[in-house]
């Protein structure tokens, strides 16, 4: 391998794509048919976005080496990220009947079966991250991949120890943070403290790889989720506050008047007061920072805090000014309007979502 090659190598490692992309292209200036080179340019062009002009040195390094087994794989993902499932596979098992020891073969084949929604096939990636994991037991991606596949075919139990053994072998894997914690979301309901475990996780994916945005869109439907539950409690608020101002429009006087001001007042205090509190156990204050620097860059989340708001301050505001029916009927677009910002949060963050 020449100087060049290695520097490009070097810097491929280091993330600098662009200038790795260079250095191979000036190398393969005066080696046109180096097959080693071309891999590399197509690895480069891949990261920088450019699919197309991957696929096209990938096949030229297949043409020119074609038992090269990196090649094979690069040219299975490339293929597999322009939607081409059919010949991704093809290249994928051409892979496998070429190094069937090689733990990397099996484990291409598995994220390319993978990607199908028949479940035959997805129990065969499982089978062949399997296989992965046989071959590379010390290979914490080899883990993961038996986990996104185990959790594709149903089996949890089997996904959480995948995880967990790849950040056993790497902590710092932050496909396995973000996909446990996937798995610890799932379980709010169950278990206690799954919800804050799964927040952690994200944090600490989000922070390892800053170009992968699955951590980040995660704790953005977190902090999504969490306003939209909030949304039940102004909900509970405004629909105590509008009854009982209709009751003190409609001539309560004296202890009665005074019994509906403390009842409404309770409830805004008592439903916000209980849920500060519960949120202020769920989410601890290493994780307040990010949720919020997410929320704060997310639309959908800026979205259903003005609605959550907006019915907050309608049913205090509405305690004071019960005497005006038209002030309390605004009740009715404000939960109308939160109604179709949740709709509309969720429809924008599901468009929102990377791709696998």
């Amino acid at each position: 391998m020449s100087r060049a090659l290695q520097q490009a190598d070097a810097l491929f490692d280091l993330g600098r794509h662009e200038q790795a992309a260079a250095l191979a292209a000036r190398h393969l200036a005066g080696a046109p048919d180096d097959a080693t080179a071309l891999v590399l340019l197509a690895r480069c062009r891949d990261r920088l976005g450019d699919a197309q002009e991957a696929l096209t040195s990938v096949e030229h390094a297949l043409r020119v080496a074609p038992e090269s087994v990196s090649a094979w794989m690069l040219h299975a993902h490339v293929l597999l990220s322009l939607k081409k499932n059919g010949q991704a596979e093809d290249s994928a098992r051409r892979a496998v009947e070429l190094a069937p020891q090689l733990w990397a073969s099996h484990y291409t084949l598995g994220v390319v079966l993978d990607r199908s929604a028949r479940r035959k096939r997805r129990r065969a990636a499982y089978e062949s991250a399997l296989r992965a994991v046989a071959l590379a037991p010390e290979e914490s991606d080899a883990h993961v991949l038996l986990g996104v596949t185990a959790h594709h075919t149903g089996n949890h139990r089997v996904a959480q120890q995948a995880y967990e053994t790849a950040l056993r072998l790497n902590p710092d894997n932050g496909a396995a943070h973000n996909n446990l914690s996937l798995l610890h979301l799932r379980r709010r309901w169950l278990r206690p403290g799954s919800w804050t475990r799964a927040a952690e996780g994200f944090v600490q994916a989000a922070a390892l790889d800053l170009d992968d945005h699955h951590a980040r869109h995660n704790l953005e439907n977190m902090a999504w989720g969490t306003l939209l539950g909030s949304r039940w409690v102004a909900f509970a608020g405004t629909v105590t506050v509008s009854l009982g101002s209709a009751r003190l429009r409609a001539g309560a006087a004296g202890t009665d008047a005074l019994v509906t001001h403390l009842v409404c007042a309770a409830v805004l205090i008592g439903g916000w007061g209980g849920w500060l509190w519960w949120q202020t156990r769920r989410v601890p204050p290493h994780l307040r920072r990010p949720l919020l620097l997410v929320s704060r860059g997310s639309r959908p989340v800026v979205g259903m805090a003005l609605a959550v708001a907006l019915l907050i301050v309608h049913a205090a505001v509405a305690l004071v000014l019960w005497r005006s029916a038209l002030f309390s009927a605004l009740a009715i677009p404000l939960v109308f309007f939160a109604l179709v910002i949740s709709v509309a949060g969720r429809t924008t963050l599901q468009q929102q979502a990377p791709k696998q």
